[in-house]
């Protein structure tokens, strides 16, 4: 993911005495050759490579991951535990960045930029009214599904942009819930698509929200209103989103994320169309998120090996 690895080996050799650093590209075809070097190693530092029972029964020198990202869907964890493996995400590293990235393409999505830069790049056209409308942020609500750290940091710009806020997280604890302030109010998903006319994404990737944007979640969005995905596209059914488009059910949509990091763009039923925008995963990337990702993934190791758990910024795993 890094263009050079000059930060993580810094703080590596910096931390953890006669440390050896290999720096691998990992693919596919070379899955051979990466388990046989995982069954050598210490520590593995890696975002999304699947790492299932079967790969973590063969590495038996492996004693923590950690992971630069903040999901870790990827990783067995029952599997970890049972062979002792720790498992570090970053935890967080990105809040502003992503949360700054949703207000862009909602912004984006609202005032409809694709489709008057299209026009004005393409058609040489000089048209205000090429596209119908919307009314003023002000007047609209925004619907959050996901109120954690990131769901909060974009519930606090919409609200000061003078928007009505609602939020559903059936996780979300009383203590959080205060932090957000009294301006959101936390409804049921049902009254979110109801009301919203932007519906962003923020949840966090777990056993109850596969497909959670279905046909019947998106048949309940009675406002037609923009979709915004900054979470997992496994949360999406990209079929009844298409679907949703098609039929007017949403006005348009904005995703950082698909159902795979490794989409055929060239024939993706999402890709080309006026009113959609797809970024390729960049919402978390700028020069501070990428400094913070890289030391507190490679701090993550440092603390982990030197056994020090309590100092790990975030570990999923039982110590």
């Amino acid at each position: 993911m890094m263009p050079k690895h000059d930060l993580e080996r810094q703080v590596l050799t910096a931390g953890l005495a006669n440390c050896e650093i290999e720096v691998y590209e990992y693919t596919e075809k070379r899955r051979a050759e990466f388990l046989a070097k995982l069954a050598q190693v210490d520590a593995l530092l890696t975002a999304f490579i699947p790492l299932d029972r079967a790969v973590l029964a063969q590495a038996g020198q492996l004693k923590v991951i950690a992971i630069n990202a903040t999901g870790y869907d990827n990783v067995d964890l029952a599997a970890a535990e049972e062979f002792g493996i720790g498992v570090c995400p970053v935890g967080e590293y990105c809040t502003q960045d992503v949360a700054e990235f949703t207000i862009t393409t909602m912004l984006a999505l609202v005032r409809q930029l694709k489709a008057y830069v299209t026009d004005v790049d393409q058609n040489h056209a000089w048209r205000y009214d090429l596209m119908t409308p919307n009314s003023r942020l002000s007047n609209q609500t925004l619907g959050i599904v996901g109120l954690g750290k990131i769901g909060r940091a974009v519930a606090t710009r919409a609200h000061a942009l003078g928007m009505r806020v609602l939020a559903t997280d059936p996780f979300i604890s009383d203590a959080d819930f205060v932090k957000v302030g009294a301006f959101v109010e936390l409804v049921s998903p049902a009254t979110l698509f109801s009301e919203a006319d932007v519906v962003t994404n923020h949840m966090n990737l777990n056993s109850t929200n596969y497909d959670y944007f279905d046909a019947a979640a998106f048949a309940q969005m009675q406002k037609h209103p923009y979709f915004i995905n900054m979470g997992r596209g496994a949360e999406v059914v990209e079929a009844a989103l298409v679907a949703a488009l098609d039929q007017g059910q949403l006005k348009g949509a904005a995703l950082d994320v698909l159902t795979t990091e490794n989409p055929d763009l060239a024939h993706h039923p999402l890709v080309g169309r006026p009113n959609v925008l797809i970024t390729p995963h960049v919402a978390f990337y700028s020069t501070d998120s990428l400094v913070d990702l890289q030391r507190i993934s490679c701090q993550n190791i440092v603390h982990y090996l030197n056994g020090e758990p309590e100092k790990v910024f975030k570990l999923v795993t039982k110590y």
